[in-house]
């Protein structure tokens, strides 16, 4: 873990994440983060991708993959798991 970043719960990071989500430009009905863990120095957002019938992408997928890509860099740099 890196030195210049401060602890944290799962569930207040997730809170924090979920606030970020909702106040950011292109927030979409429906994204929300509901896991993370600690990859190294990097957090891993997970929640639904909204895939198809045939669990294929959607616009949404792509909408939520790269919020969580946002989330992982604007967080990692803060925080890591306690």
């Amino acid at each position: 873990m890196r030195n210049d970043t401060a602890p944290i719960s799962r569930q207040a990071l997730l809170e924090e994440a979920n606030l970020l989500i909702k106040n950011h430009e292109d927030f979409i009905h429906g994204i929300e983060a509901t896991d993370v863990e600690q990859k190294g120095d990097v957090l891993v957002f997970r929640g639904e991708f909204f895939l198809d019938e045939d669990g294929l992408p959607t616009r949404k997928t792509t909408a939520v993959f790269n919020m969580f890509k946002h989330l992982a860099h604007v967080l990692s740099a803060k925080y890591h798991l306690e």
